[in-house]
């Protein structure tokens, strides 16, 4: 039986998914480390909580987390950011810049590279460089 809570797919598999596959998983786990991390801070009620989580998800957040990360991924992570970064979407979000939209998409499809990958330490590590930022605004 597959374990899907804790992957561990090669790399030929994870290159063989296309880049929004890999931004469709990568949408979800990045959210899920986005709720995780408010609810772990606590002493928020529920209205609060969907607010912060939509304030980090938001694609115009998303592409300042990735240039805060760009400098400390590795080659090949560097690689599925790009594949993302430069996937062809039909649509932009409303608030966000063809640009921005494309950084995010890049952001969300290296986090589905490395779920995937079972790599959850480095996904940790990753996510504890965007926390540092989010706490200093005060989120």
């Amino acid at each position: 039986m597959e374990n899907y809570f804790r992957m561990n797919m090669d790399k030929r598999s994870i290159d063989a998914i296309s880049n929004l596959g890999l931004a469709h998983i990568g949408d979800g786990v990045f959210e899920l480390l986005c709720r995780s991390f408010l609810c772990a801070s606590g002493g928020k009620n529920v209205g609060n909580l969907h607010k912060n989580t939509v304030a980090m998800v938001k694609a115009t957040a998303q592409a300042a987390y990735i240039e805060k990360l760009l400098p400390h991924l590795t080659e090949e992570e560097q690689g599925y950011y790009r594949r993302g970064k430069n996937s062809h979407v039909h649509a932009v979000p409303k608030g966000a810049t063809p640009a921005q939209y494309a950084k995010a998409t890049g952001l969300e499809a290296l986090f589905g590279a490395l779920y995937l990958a079972g790599r959850t330490e480095r996904l940790n590590e990753l996510f504890q460089i965007i926390i540092a930022t989010e706490e200093d605004h005060g989120i």
